[in-house]
């Protein structure tokens, strides 16, 4: 259901979750304020299924600073709504750039220290590195092309 969680004026749009079982289509909330499913089917849904791997204070110098290909690094946090909304997206880069990009995201509530590092003020924010140096920032939920650009400078 897609809707005012109030009942207020809008569109309220009903789905058959029986359905949903039998069909590529998949659900998840977008927004805890608003009560928002999104559903997606077939390549997109796909995209969501990419699991970017983690980097942590223990392991940010061995994913990220001691490696050969670029690195792409999503710095978020659970409860960053636009964060939930640009994880799908760098999972489809990850899968996009396999073997020419890493990709890996961490948790500024858990990597503090790191954020701290690189002068996070804002998430989301990706960061792309190459031989262990900054090389671009991208602040917010931005579209995929704009992530694109950036990391083709960098291959």
């Amino acid at each position: 259901m897609v809707g005012h969680p109030s009942g207020e004026s809008g569109q309220t749009y009903h789905m058959n979750m029986e359905d949903t079982a039998e069909s590529s289509r998949s659900c998840f909330p977008l927004n805890t304020k608003w009560s928002v499913l999104v559903c997606m089917e077939g390549e997109a849904m796909e995209a969501l299924s990419v699991s970017v791997p983690a980097v942590t204070e223990a392991t940010w110098q061995s994913l990220v600073l001691d490696v050969d290909l670029p690195v792409l690094v999503e710095f978020w946090a659970p409860w960053c709504g636009p964060c939930r909304m640009i994880h799908p997206v760098i999972g489809e880069l990850a899968k996009q750039y396999a073997g020419k990009l890493k990709c890996f995201k961490l948790n500024t509530d858990e990597g503090a220290a790191i954020a701290t590092q690189y002068g996070i003020r804002s998430i989301p924010t990706v960061i792309i590195f190459k031989n262990g140096e900054k090389k671009d920032a991208i602040i917010g939920a931005v579209p995929k092309t704009t992530l694109t650009a950036s990391i083709e400078k960098f291959l």
